[in-house]
């Protein structure tokens, strides 16, 4: 059985990515960047991101699959949902619900230099730089959290507990003796 513990509820969230979209409108002033939403787990974040940025831009999204079913990537990345709109020569802003092991995040930048934007910069909600495989930069970071397997907030188990408004930690419930 398996239980949810809250780890950073949603007012805490809520403040952060307000601060976050403060920075990204500072540094973007003046410019009208692309955010590439990174699909499933970023589009609660990046719905709540675009509405407090007030300032032009345009969207888009990219599928990453390296999960599958389990709790653990499986290391080997694919796309599976591909960007609309060019990007060569206009301003990218990766918007990313966790940057882990920095495996999917890394595949993602690779791919997308490779279409010569301006300029390609990452913001990440959530971090666990524990986790890392790759050397990974977050230019825009919301938090950093410890190595548990979290959900709520976008981010799932098998497509549950997206719905959450808080992030949560996934833990298995022990059998005590009856």
């Amino acid at each position: 059985m398996q239980k949810l513990r809250v780890l950073i509820d949603k007012e805490t969230i809520r403040k952060r990515v307000t601060g976050l979209a403060d920075e990204i409108r500072a540094d973007y002033a003046g410019r009208h960047p692309i955010l590439v939403g990174v699909l499933k787990g970023s589009f609660v974040f990046m719905a709540d991101l675009i509405r407090e940025l007030n300032m032009p831009m345009e969207i888009d999204f990219i599928g990453l699959s390296s999960y599958g079913s389990g709790t653990e990537s499986s290391g080997q990345v694919e796309i599976v949902g591909r960007l609309r709109c060019p990007i060569e020569g206009r301003d990218v802003l990766v918007v990313e619900d966790i940057a882990d092991t920095g495996t999917s995040l890394s595949f993602l930048l690779d791919y997308l230099r490779k279409r010569n934007p301006s300029s390609l910069k990452v913001c990440a909600l959530f971090n666990k730089p524990s986790r890392r495989k790759v050397p990974l930069t977050v230019d825009y970071l919301g938090f950093d959290i410890p190595d548990r397997f979290v959900v709520g907030y976008g981010l799932d188990f098998n497509e549950k507990y997206r719905y959450l408004p808080d992030l949560c930690v996934l833990e298995e419930e022990s059998q005590g003796e009856p």
